[in-house]
């Protein structure tokens, strides 16, 4: 895609991160679409690089499948309208519980690898291998992006993609190759092959929750286990700009007063350390970074389970209303890097 000229000549070359986070993960993005929408000089499908990650990749496919952001709100709302009526989507939400898992290692090889080389397995990838194999399986998953897509795309190779994957610009879905522990960024040049259901099935594959996704003869599994935004792989994406939503982390939280409240702050904290890490570096390539996320309105509304479809509208509507202020330049949930 060609870049589009405005008054001021070509317009910067956008990507835009959609973080892992469960049900509410989602929802959360959802609610912040309508306000990144005003702040982009384009439309959000068009944008030139998309990466999903877990629940972030559920967004960027329906993005990329051209559902509308009105459509996707009053999806969260329980309502299938417009594409997502059109293609015959339904809920796809589990429960807010996994069911037992089987009494197997979720990945022997892995284990290995992290006991003889642990310096080069990063730690959650390794301690994500301990896990006993998930049960759970993505039926409904795989049959909504499948249905999206060829309502979109059709079966047939598209504007130079291959089949089975979308395009109105680069989309990149990231997972976790189970045995190896290697990232694995599906859709990028020199990624295994892969169509875009079994892509995204394969990120949102948690360990010790849903079974691992086969891919070509490989295990995969979600790849927030290995970063929750995955930012780091636009480094040499060639982009300009790039907006984060990270429904995991938090730039601004709350004190609160109960343990395991305070535990699931300090998990976020660290997260976050992990995402600036990840703009410092980009920054320091001239990318201008916007990171985005949950307030602590959204965090108290969000609760511990991320998984809870309870929650799910309650977390949306409050992300409509916080999202605005933070866009606006008055909330404490937003970081602009330069």
């Amino acid at each position: 895609m060609g870049p589009e000229r405005g008054r001021g000549g070509p317009r910067p070359r956008i990507g835009i991160v959609f973080g892992a986070g469960g049900v509410l993960g989602a929802a959360w993005m959802t609610g912040v679409l309508p306000a990144l929408q005003e702040h982009l000089p384009c439309k959000i499908h068009d944008v030139d690089v998309m990466v999903g990650t877990s629940a972030g990749s559920v967004i960027a496919a329906a993005l990329r499948c051209r559902v509308g952001i009105d459509d996707l709100v009053a999806y969260q709302r329980g309502e299938a309208v417009g594409v997502l009526h059109d293609a015959g989507v339904g809920d796809v939400a589990a429960g807010p519980w996994p069911p037992p898992p089987y009494l197997r290692a979720g990945s022997p090889k892995l284990m290995l690898a992290t006991l003889l080389r642990p310096h080069r397995v990063h730690p959650w990838v390794g301690a994500s291998a301990w896990l006993p194999q998930g049960r759970a399986s993505h039926s409904a998953l795989r049959g909504m992006v499948q249905a999206l897509h060829s309502h979109a795309h059709g079966l047939a190779a598209v504007n130079g993609s291959p089949p089975g994957w979308v395009h109105g610009g680069q989309t990149w879905i990231v997972a976790v190759d189970y045995d190896s522990g290697r990232r694995v960024v599906f859709g990028r040049a020199g990624a295994p092959p892969a169509t875009l259901p079994d892509a995204v099935v394969a990120s949102c594959s948690i360990p010790g929750w849903f079974k691992p996704a086969e891919i070509g003869g490989r295990r995969y599994v979600d790849g927030g286990v290995r970063s929750t935004t995955s930012l780091g792989v636009l480094a040499r994406a060639a982009v300009d700009e790039v907006y984060v939503l990270a429904p995991m982390a938090s730039i601004v939280t709350d004190r609160p007063r109960m343990p395991h409240e305070r535990l699931e702050r300090r998990l976020r904290a660290l997260i976050t350390l992990g995402l600036l890490r990840d703009v410092e570096r980009l920054s320091s390539l001239g990318i201008r970074v916007k990171v985005i996320t949950p307030g602590p309105a959204d965090v108290a509304v969000m609760g511990l389970n991320l998984m809870d479809p309870r929650r799910r509208t309650a977390v949306l509507e409050t992300s409509l209303r916080t999202s605005v202020v933070e866009f606006a330049g008055r909330g404490s949930s937003r970081q602009d890097v330069a």
